[in-house]
């Protein structure tokens, strides 16, 4: 849900929220709309629709928010592997590059992918080589990335990973929210509408209790 859509339906909300409050709250307006069907039951039926909206609405909200944040998390861990990743490719196809078995090995002899998954698995595939050959760990280190580097650029791997997994959870369930939020408006958007039209009908004399409803009347 964009921040727009957001302050546009908190608005609607609030609109409704008080028209059915001063419906019930105002003894005239109670009587006149009684008399047109909308007595205190089916102003409950209304106001509970509109709690179960809100509830919805704001539950939407809060997914939209952890959204956000896991979005923002993924993006500084990615950013940081691809800094890490970048520097270490760097030093090691300057370390190897005489050696085309290894320069192989590391996939080190090819450009790196921009697609997220072709591109994990090349950055997997260096780290593993790397950790498992104290070898290709020992001449690397003339250039100063140390085994404890490599072990950190590895842990950073699974934390990139972590993150994007949380991200992707979070963007379902903000869907999710979202789509039943989106029911729920529809069904009160329906009865309000109903209710403003009626209003309208048995306040037409009486513009000022009109307009405590939220209904603006344009001389």
């Amino acid at each position: 849900m964009s921040q727009r859509a957001s302050r546009a339906e908190s608005a609607i909300l609030e609109r409704y929220r008080v028209a059915l409050e001063n419906v019930e709250a105002q003894t005239e307006i109670a009587t006149i709309m009684s008399e047109f069907g909308y007595d205190a039951a089916l102003i409950e039926n209304g106001k509970q629709l509109f709690t179960k909206t809100r509830q919805a609405y704001d539950l939407n909200v809060k997914e939209d928010d952890e959204t956000s944040q896991a979005y923002s998390n993924y993006k500084a861990k990615m950013s940081q592997m691809e800094d890490t990743y970048s520097l270490h490719r760097k030093k090691a196809k300057v370390i190897f590059r005489k050696d085309l078995e290894v320069m192989k090995r590391l996939v080190l002899d090819g450009s790196v992918p921009k697609a997220y998954v072709r591109w994990l698995e090349l950055v997997k595939k260096f780290y593993s080589e790397m950790l498992s050959d104290t070898v290709l760990q020992t001449k690397l280190s003339r250039l100063k990335v140390t085994a404890d580097d490599l072990s950190a650029a590895n842990a950073l791997l699974s934390e990139l990973e972590a993150a994007r997994a949380d991200y992707l959870r979070e963007k379902g369930e903000s869907q999710d929210a979202t789509e039943q939020k989106d029911g729920v408006f529809a069904e009160l958007d329906d009865w309000m509408s109903e209710f403003y039209a009626v209003a309208r009908i048995a306040l037409e004399d009486n513009i000022q209790l009109l307009e405590s409803l939220g209904v603006i009347v344009r001389n």
